[in-house]
């Protein structure tokens, strides 16, 4: 590859707090958002406007599908803005926020009509939402892995972006009670236009100005070149085993929190507080360890901690509210490890073979976040009733199986995970 001496880019960027905050901040909106969207709204629509759960719940799903297989076309979409300049990736992302923004408060304030039109206009709010949040969501992932930096830089970098986040699913989770849900659109909009006033203050990316391609270029180009990086491949088998590992507890949670434990519904918000809090607070102490040890080691004691604090739950049993409390810390600070460190080291591929590619990168990860999330409620919620567990269920053996499934088949998971990143991604660091 022949690059000119002025365009070559340092290999470090060191993100200070301002610095950081002003990239990051566009992270809560975008995890600010993300709640309503999938927890509020079914229960909002079937309440507020009498549709019925089971024709809701098939739009839902067309909608997160067709959400899923877009986001490939949408990172080819970023690259090819990114390699035109940062100001049109600053006005594209500036126009999807906007547009996220409206068909957000179009969704949830629909007008008043009947049931049939009802249909077709969450059906098209739903599919613009989508689209903005997918498409804001891979421009600033990109903008961010384009900063360069060696892995502390780049784990620095994910951490203020998922921090944010992480503060944006709170404030999500509090909105909507304590204030009304227009309250919570208009805090959303003023989140969005925050978000672009500082992602336009923040570093610019740092790009390699290509005038030969290079071998490693070719072979990550159109839109399946991602997956002929051998170190992407890795990396996604790593990701994808793992985060199912990580969705199905919380896809559970309230289900073990109301049945297991028995716990009173006051503690829920407990629960999840902590969490979060807790997962917040761990980033910084992760960025340390990433320091002295890597990110591939780092990675791994995350999911040793998991294994172990789900180990633990196993155990629990009606009225073990404080021990779980425990469990929503510790396991909390383990997710904060899969929140940071996994995309660092996305970013780190990107950089080893083609950053004219980052958003194709993205937009194949975000499709396998989002089937994460699907395979967890989609297979654990029917094979739990299969082993007889309904929700309010006090049978030992339904009992039982929600124990393996929120605890047991996670830990089981994460050692796959656990295995499968020594044998694919540290081994070759040894």
């Amino acid at each position: 590859m022949v690059t000119s001496a002025t365009d070559a880019p340092s290999t470090h960027v060191a993100l200070g707090w301002g610095q950081g905050l002003r990239y990051g901040l566009m992270g809560l909106p975008l995890a600010f958002v993300a709640l309503p969207l999938y927890v509020l709204l079914p229960n909002y629509y079937a309440r507020q406007f009498g549709v019925p759960l089971a024709g809701l719940g098939l739009l839902l799903l067309a909608a997160r599908l067709l959400d899923a297989i877009t986001d490939p076309l949408l990172g080819r979409w970023a690259d090819a803005l990114f390699a035109r300049s940062p100001v049109h990736v600053l006005a594209r992302g500036a126009g999807a926020a906007l547009l996220l923004g409206l068909s957000f408060a179009a969704l949830f304030f629909p007008p008043r009509t009947d049931l049939s039109f009802l249909w077709v206009w969450a059906g098209i709010c739903l599919v613009l939402c989508n689209l903005a949040f997918s498409a804001l969501t891979i421009l600033h992932q990109s903008w961010g892995a384009l900063l360069g930096g060696d892995a502390l830089g780049r784990s620095r970098v994910v951490a203020f972006r998922e921090g944010l986040g992480v503060a944006g699913v709170v404030l999500a989770s509090l909105s909507p009670v304590a204030f009304g849900l227009p309250a919570t659109t208009a805090l959303l909009g003023l989140a969005l236009l925050l978000g672009c006033w500082a992602w336009s203050r923040s570093p610019r990316p740092l790009r390699t100005r290509v005038r030969v391609a290079s071998a490693s270029e070719a072979q990550s180009g159109g839109l399946l070149g991602p997956w002929r990086v051998s170190g992407f491949r890795s990396l996604m088998a790593v990701f994808m085993v793992n985060g199912v590992a990580t969705a199905l507890p919380a896809t559970l949670i309230l289900f073990f929190v109301q049945d297991r434990l028995e716990a009173p519904p006051a503690m829920e918000a407990w629960f999840l507080g902590s969490y979060f809090l807790a997962a917040a607070l761990a980033l910084a102490p992760w960025l340390r360890i990433v320091k002295r040890w890597g990110l591939e080691r780092a990675w791994l004691a995350g999911m040793v901690l998991a294994v172990a604090v789900f180990a633990f739950a196993a155990q629990l049993g009606a009225g073990d509210v404080n021990e779980f409390l425990g469990v929503c810390v510790l396991s909390g600070m383990a997710m904060a490890a899969d929140l940071a460190l996994p995309g660092a080291l996305l970013a780190g591929v990107i950089a080893g073979h083609n950053d004219q590619a980052s958003g194709k990168f993205f937009g194949w990860w975000n499709l396998a976040t989002k089937l994460n999330l699907a395979l967890a409620a989609g297979l654990a919620l029917p094979l739990l009733a299969g082993f007889g567990y309904a929700p309010g269920s006090r049978s030992i053996e339904g009992l039982q199986a929600l124990t393996w499934a929120y605890c047991l088949v996670p830990c089981a998971l994460k050692l796959l995970a656990a295995g499968l990143l020594y044998l694919l991604l540290l081994r070759k660091t040894l």
